[in-house]
C-alpha cells in the first residue's frame, strides 16, 4: 500500500519576502504561525496572518534556496552532459563529469533533503489551510493559496521525478509519535519510493486541480505560481516517458501562448543587466546595478533579486558584475565546455554565444589558459533574475512533440525551430532536416542545445529523447578539456543514485539500479 506522510521538517526561520503582502512575516515558529492546541484538536493557522506569513515561506523557497532548485541543478545538467565541465574540481563535482556519481555524494544528499524539506513544508499549508477558523480568510483566498501551493509541490516533484526516477509521494503530514500512536506513526517516518509514473500522475492532478482558482498570469510579476506556470509543468510532464501524451503537450503550449506569453525580440534583454554608466563597458570601476527586464514577456516563472537582497549564486560561476573582484580567487562552477563552443561555432551563432560565454584572466588554468578562460555568463550579476520556466523552452518541447507524436508534423516544427534560430540572426534549416523524424529529433535536440545552454536543460533532454549514451560516451574522445570517463554511460545512468545516508535511514528505499 502507497504510504504518503513523511515527517515535517522543522523550519528555523523565514527569509524575508521578496513581494509584499498585507502581513509582516513572523520570525519563527510559534503559536502565531503554527496556531494552538484546543480540546485536543490543535489549529495549524489559527487566523488569516498566520496563512499569509506561511504563504511567504512558500514563495522564498525557491527564491531563497538556491543549491539545489539552480546551482546543483547546472551542476547536473551541464557538467554531467556535453555542455560543460565541473569548474571546480572536487569530490562533489568531479564524479558529473566523469560519470563516477556514487550514492554517496554531497550534493545529492543536499538536493533530496532540501526538497524533501520542501515537500514538507508545503503540505502543511495544503493540509491545513481549510481548517482555518478566521472568516477574513475568504473561499476564493483560500483555494487561490492552496492552488499555489499545489503549483509547488508539482514543481518539486518535477524535478525529484526526473533526477531519481520512484521517489517517496507524500501529500500528508505524519501525526505524532506517542506511546498510544507510535504503533500507527512510526511507519509512515519512513515511507518507500512510489513508482514514477505514479507520482506524475500525482504531479498531473495537483496542476489539473490547481487550474481552477491559481491566479492568472500578470506580466507585472512573474514569481507567482500562476495558472500559466501550471500550464507549463503540464506540457512538460505529458513529455516524459512515463506519461506521455504529445497531444497534450501541444495544447499546453499553446496555452501558454494565449496567456500572453511570447518571444522576447531581442535574446540579450533575458539575461544582460544594466551598467553604472552604459556608456562604457562593465568593469572594475562600472558594475552592473540591475538587470535590463524583469518580468520578461518570455518568461513564465522567476525569481527576483534586487539592492539589499542580490543573489550569492552569480559568484559561483564567474565574475559577479555588481562586484567585479569579489570572490574572484578560486576555480568557479560550470566551466563551458570545447564541445559546447564547437556547436556555436559550426552554427555561426555568435549571438546566443556572447549572452552564454564570457573570457577573463584568471588565476588558475584548469580546463583553459588562464589568460583566457571561459565563464558562464548567463548569471552574470546578483540582480540577475533566477528563471525557472520561459516561453523558447516551450515553443521548442512543442516542436519536440510535433515530430514525437503518431502523425508527424515536420514542416510544423521547422517553422517553430526556425522561428528560434531567425531571433539568433541564424538562417532557417535546410528542407532536407525534414526527411524523417531521425533528422528533425537532431535538429531539435541542437537547437535546444544552443538555445538554452547553460540554463539546466541538456541532460534531461538527452534522457528524454533516448540520445545519453550515444552523445555522452562519445564526448570524451572528442573533446580534448574533458577528464577521462570513469563508467561508460547506460540505461541506468539515466536516473542518479539514491543518497546512500537516506537509504541508511529509511530501510523502506531502494538504491536504483546500477549503484
Amino acid at each position: 500500500m502507497k504510504r504518503k506522510n513523511i515527517l515535517l521538517f522543522v523550519i528555523v526561520a523565514l527569509i524575508a519576502a521578496s513581494c509584499s503582502l498585507d502581513y509582516d512575516p513572523v520570525g519563527n515558529h510559534s503559536d502565531v504561525t503554527e496556531g494552538i492546541v484546543t480540546d485536543s484538536v490543535r489549529i495549524v493557522f489559527k487566523d488569516k496572518a498566520s496563512v499569509l506569513s506561511y504563504r511567504i515561506i512558500l514563495h522564498d523557497k525557491y527564491a531563497s534556496r538556491q543549491e539545489h532548485w539552480y546551482l546543483d541543478m547546472l551542476l547536473l545538467n551541464e557538467s554531467h552532459s556535453d555542455n560543460a565541465y565541473a569548474g571546480s574540481p572536487n569530490n562533489e563535482t568531479t564524479p558529473f563529469e566523469v560519470n563516477s556519481i556514487e550514492g554517496s555524494n554531497n550534493n545529492l544528499y543536499r538536493d533530496w533533503t532540501r526538497y524533501m524539506e520542501d515537500v514538507g513544508v508545503v503540505n502543511l499549508f495544503i493540509n491545513n489551510i481549510d481548517a482555518c477558523p478566521d472568516p477574513a480568510l475568504t473561499a476564493a483566498e483560500r483555494a487561490q493559496y492552496k492552488a499555489e501551493a499545489l503549483i509547488f509541490r508539482s514543481m518539486i516533484y518535477f524535478d525529484m521525478a526526473r533526477i531519481w526516477g520512484n521517489v517517496p509521494l507524500i501529500t500528508t503530514t505524519a501525526g505524532d509519535i506517542t506511546s498510544e500512536t507510535i504503533a500507527e506513526v512510526y511507519d509512515s517516518y519512513f515511507p518507500p519510493q512510489t513508482s514514477e509514473l505514479e507520482v506524475y500522475q500525482q504531479i498531473e492532478q495537483d496542476l489539473l486541480e490547481a487550474l481552477n482558482n491559481a491566479p492568472d498570469n500578470d506580466p507585472n510579476d512573474k514569481t507567482q505560481f500562476s495558472n500559466t506556470v501550471a500550464r507549463t509543468l503540464l506540457a512538460k510532464i505529458y513529455a516524459e516517458k512515463p506519461l506521455r501524451d504529445y497531444d497534450k503537450v501541444i495544447q499546453y503550449c499553446d496555452a501558454v501562448g494565449a496567456d500572453g506569453i511570447d518571444l522576447e525580440s531581442d535574446f540579450s534583454t533575458l539575461f544582460g543587466v544594466v551598467l553604472q554608466d552604459p556608456s562604457q563597458p562593465v568593469g572594475q570601476n562600472n558594475p552592473a546595478i540591475a538587470p535590463i527586464t524583469r518580468n520578461s514577456k518570455e518568461v513564465i516563472y522567476e525569481a527576483q533579486y534586487v539592492t539589499g537582497a542580490a543573489n550569492w549564486l552569480s559568484w559561483m560561476f564567474g565574475r559577479t558584475l555588481e562586484n567585479w573582484t569579489f570572490y574572484f580567487e578560486w576555480a568557479k562552477w560550470i566551466t563551458p565546455s570545447r564541445d559546447l563552443f564547437k556547436a556555436f561555432q559550426n552554427e555561426g551563432d555568435t549571438k546566443r554565444l556572447n549572452e552564454t560565454v564570457v573570457w577573463y584572466d584568471c588565476g588558475w588554468s584548469i580546463y583553459y589558459p588562464a589568460a583566457n578562460y571561459p565563464f558562464m555568463y548567463k548569471y552574470r550579476s546578483g540582480y540577475n533574475n533566477m528563471i525557472k520556466y520561459r516561453y523558447a523552452d516551450l515553443l521548442l518541447l512543442k516542436a519536440e512533440a510535433l515530430i514525437m507524436k503518431n502523425n508527424p508534423d515536420f514542416a510544423g516544427a521547422k517553422a517553430l525551430i526556425d522561428r528560434i534560430r531567425q531571433r539568433a540572426n541564424l538562417s532557417a534549416l535546410p528542407a532536407s532536416v525534414t526527411a524523417n523524424k531521425e533528422t528533425m529529433l537532431n535538429a531539435l535536440l541542437k537547437e535546444r542545445r544552443l538555445e538554452l545552454a547553460l540554463e539546466g536543460e541538456r541532460w534531461f533532454d538527452l534522457v528524454r529523447l533516448d540520445k545519453v549514451e550515444e552523445v555522452m560516451n562519445a564526448v570524451y574522445a572528442k573533446d580534448p578539456g574533458r577528464p577521462a570517463q570513469k563508467y561508460p554511460f547506460t540505461q541506468n545512468s539515466y536516473k542518479l543514485p539514491i543518497p546512500q545516508t537516506v537509504i541508511d535511514e529509511n530501510p523502506n528505499l531502494v538504491q536504483n539500479p546500477g549503484y
